[in-house]
């Protein structure tokens, strides 16, 4: 075999090699692009029932575009007495746990990371383990405390609980992250005298920044959609509504439901608006903070 016939067939099996990756890349480009349209259309189809009258919402044919958009679908929402106090009932509660959670939190977690006291390590141990008991469990008797309280039908259950860190996950991810850090730093502010409560705020919690913007999303993402905790804390009507239990109670409620079918529908789209927003801009954050170098303690 000659030394052309030789470079003929290397160029045709490269040829065939890079014919066959861009197969595969389309391929593989084109069930993307299928995925992605199967995932975001009940979210195209949300919107355009929010733009739709009650009765092409109500109608037996299906409709995916309205005729005429009804914008004011979602100015109804935005002036509805309901909407509105349910939405600044909302905002009471997230700017209350975007405080006390990531403060908290790191507070916790800088005396387990940086501190040494008895039984250090048996605690951190009893408060993951807290991590395991499903929340249906802690139900009942948390019921029963906050009845004695007098916290019942409150906004009570969803702030102040959460001084204590927000859970076990947040001081875990806290503490990780603090590990992370170099020692030298903390041991310097010891030598000039810092004591821990300085060296918490001024050395820890800054350079705790990634971490508390991972926590931060996550909080705002977990008050804005709970509807399952003001439904548990609920005993009549004078309860402060927030805004997930305001579309979720007009979406049980059957005679409201049906006659708010596409305001119901805004208000979702509404709900989705802000995580959504949250997202593009810290996506980044959120992407780094579940692989951050900090998890490996």
């Amino acid at each position: 075999m000659t030394e052309t016939t030789i470079q003929r067939e290397s160029i045709q099996f490269n040829q065939k090699k890079k014919t066959g990756e861009r197969v595969f890349r389309i391929c593989m480009y084109a069930l993307m692009t299928l995925i992605g349209l199967i995932l975001i259309f009940p979210y195209f189809f949300m919107v355009m029932k929010s733009l739709m009258t009650r009765e092409e919402v109500a109608s037996a044919e299906l409709v995916i575009i309205p005729a005429v958009p009804q914008f004011s679908n979602y100015l109804q929402i935005l002036t509805d007495s309901g909407y509105v106090k349910a939405f600044g009932n909302t905002m009471f509660v997230i700017i209350f746990n975007l405080i006390a959670v990531p403060l908290s939190a790191t507070f916790i977690a800088f005396g387990f990371a940086r501190c040494q006291f008895f039984g250090k390590n048996v605690l951190f141990a009893f408060m993951l383990s807290t991590m395991m008991l499903p929340g249906v469990i802690t139900q009942i008797p948390l019921y029963g405390l906050y009845n004695s309280l007098g916290w019942l039908n409150t906004l009570l259950p969803l702030t102040i609980p959460n001084l204590t860190g927000g859970g076990a996950i947040y001081i875990f991810l806290a503490r990780s992250f603090m590990q992370s850090l170099p020692k030298e730093i903390d041991e310097a502010a010891k030598i000039d005298g810092a004591g821990p409560l300085r060296r918490y705020f001024f050395i820890g919690l800054p350079l705790c920044k990634p971490i508390l913007i991972y926590i931060m999303i996550n909080v705002f993402n977990s008050n804005w959609g709970d509807y399952y905790g003001p439904l548990i804390w609920k005993l009549d009507d004078s309860f402060p509504s927030t805004l997930a239990y305001k579309v979720f109670y007009t979406l049980t409620n059957t005679v409201v439901g049906n006659d708010q079918i596409n305001i119901r529908m805004a208000a979702g789209v509404f709900m989705s608006l802000f995580p959504a927003i949250l997202f593009f801009i810290f996506q980044k954050q959120l992407i780094e903070g579940v692989a951050m170098d900090g998890l490996k303690g």
